[in-house]
């Protein structure tokens, strides 16, 4: 007859069992699928207009949504008479249902990945070279298609760099050179944060490093000069490419300077903008470095760099039954102009100007909290009369939104350390106390003593109040609040370990002391499996404690948790 301890051990060993068989076995082309979920090719048929002619690998599988998504947002549309080679950006909402092979929760990438650079969940993001060019071979006289890269990752400057040098070579050579170049990105490394990565394609060598997560605010910059300056001493790379995502923000946001401040708000708010643009390029540039203006918090609500009437969710944006939803959309198409007019941000780009008539260029709903910075303004437009480079004009105006985000968060991070439980009231005997929640209004009387360190004047007070209702403060509070029950974590596990276990069995019944062993073993698991930040060595002497503790119990029950 079994004891009540041994009955308790085996219906929790019989649960571990089952999870163990249900393990995922790893698939084919896991590499390749750690940075690509496909390559496309679509073309121009003359009877069914645009049409997906190739997938690799073969075996992918596309919903037809996402492939009719994928084929209408690969071209420009014909207002923007892209004549010769193209390259753009968009964003598609997967299908309902899809699960990946390679994502879940324990992503190591994601884990070790700033937020802001992290694998998506629920979209895709498209890379897309298109050419166009006159053929009389062809019964319309152009020749049209686009080679696509569609990938979970928010890499632009590394997908589209690698578009550079495979589009052109596979126009000439079709199918055989895709499948060469899949091959090749089958062997590369995994996108591991924090590494110097070779990724070899085609007889050229792209050397990349990704952001760390570690590398938050103002050490992204550190990190971004220390790519630039030394990587290309540590191999022979022909290509290095300073950044995976990093876009020219000068350039982006040049024909609207002056209003840079007022567009940081309105990504900071997560209100809706539409960008009309003359071209997808300049679209899908312009969404996307608006969507970075706010780094290292990440953009919550949906954006589309490039949109058609097209597309899936058009329906969807463009109904006046309801409030614009908080999305940034980038259309080409001049339809747009009348169906968006009721939204309340609207961006105009054409032709490159210093200066412009504000409701003509940037059509803005009275929502501003903070006045223009006008000194920084006037360093940037100093820059073009003096011709400074456009890379140093990006870098400066990369750093001015980074420090702006910064000074805003600092008063956020602040309020939420004073939330965490003291590490003193942390007992090894009880469960660890509670996280205390979020005030508005408590937090609104740290503002006085702790408010934001800029010079930059404004109603800071009106601007956190209207933050507090986006989805950009519901995502990172959720984040965090993520981040400190892994703390609390942490200092219970410490305590755990500063404690003296054994002499706690001593007056324990059976039962008692297996389900202290079980626990303990659950809490070592889960610290390894989410990689908590607790000292190996502390693991180690609480895996010990747990033999010694298995040590004092009978044969029987020591034979059973021993097989574990």
């Amino acid at each position: 007859k079994l004891t009540p301890a041994v009955s308790v051990f085996r219906r929790a060993a019989g649960c571990r069992l089952a999870a163990a068989t249900n393990a995922e076995v790893p698939v084919p082309w896991s590499r390749f699928s750690a940075w690509l979920e496909c390559v496309c090719v679509v073309t121009f048929d003359l009877e069914l207009g645009q049409a997906i002619e190739l997938v690799y690998p073969h075996d992918v599988k596309l919903s037809e949504k996402e492939k009719t998504s994928i084929c209408y947002l690969s071209f420009p549309d014909s207002y923007s008479g892209c004549l010769g080679d193209t390259q753009l950006s968009f964003r598609l909402r997967q299908s309902v249902g899809r699960s990946s092979s390679w994502f879940g929760h324990e992503d190591a990438y994601n884990r070790d990945a700033p937020v802001t650079l992290q694998k998506e969940h629920a979209h895709f993001h498209g890379y897309v070279y298109f050419r166009q060019v006159k053929d009389a071979s062809v019964k319309r006289g152009y020749f049209q298609k686009s080679l696509v890269v569609v990938s979970r990752l928010p890499f632009v400057n590394l997908f589209h760099s690698l578009l550079q040098v495979i589009a052109p070579e596979y126009f000439e050579k079709h199918e055989p050179c895709l499948e060469t170049v899949c091959n090749e990105i089958d062997q590369w490394p995994a996108p591991v944060p924090g590494q110097t990565l070779n990724l070899p394609v085609m007889g050229v060598v792209m050397q990349v490093r990704i952001l760390w997560m570690e590398k938050l605010f103002r050490t992204n910059i550190i990190l971004i000069h220390f790519s630039k300056t030394t990587l290309t001493n540590l191999l022979p790379a022909p290509t290095v490419l300073p950044s995976v995502h990093e876009l020219d923000h000068f350039k982006c946001f040049q024909s609207v300077l002056i209003h840079v401040q007022m567009l940081w708000e309105l990504m900071l708010l997560g209100e809706p903008v539409v960008v009309m643009a003359p071209s997808p390029t300049v679209s899908s540039e312009t969404v996307l470095a608006l969507v970075s203006a706010i780094a290292p918090l990440r953009y919550c609500g949906d954006y589309r760099p490039y949109f058609t009437i097209h597309d899936s969710e058009f329906k969807e944006y463009t109904t006046r039954t309801q409030a614009p939803p908080n999305v940034i959309l980038g259309v080409t198409n001049p339809f747009f102009i009348k169906t968006f007019q009721c939204w309340p941000h609207i961006i105009r780009l054409g032709d490159l100007k210093m200066s412009g008539d504000l409701p003509k260029q940037v059509k803005v709903k009275k929502l501003t909290f903070l006045h223009k910075d006008k000194a920084f303004i006037k360093r940037l437009l100093k820059g073009i009369q003096k011709k400074r480079p456009s890379e140093v004009q990006s870098a400066i105006l990369r750093r001015h939104l980074l420090e702006q985000t910064e000074s805003f968060i600092l008063p956020l991070e602040r309020y939420l350390e004073s939330l965490m439980p003291l590490q003193r009231s942390m007992s090894p005997w009880k469960t660890p106390p509670q996280i205390r929640s979020f005030s508005q209004d408590e937090f609104m009387k740290t503002l006085e003593q702790a408010g934001p360190q800029l010079t930059l004047k404004g109603d800071w007070t009106g601007l956190y109040r209207r933050f507090f209702r986006s989805p950009n403060f519901d995502g990172w509070y959720r984040l965090r609040h993520r981040e400190m029950i892994q703390k609390v974590e942490c200092l219970h596990l410490e305590a755990i370990c500063a404690a003296d276990l054994l002499t706690w069995t001593k007056d324990k019944s059976e039962v008692e002391i297996v389900d202290l062993i079980l626990k303990l073993r659950e809490k070592l698991m889960r610290a390894r499996k989410h990689q908590l930040p607790v000292k190996e060595e502390l693991l180690e002497r609480l895996e010990q404690s747990i033999q010694t503790i298995i040590s004092s119990l009978p044969e029987d029950l020591q034979t059973l948790l021993h097989r574990q």
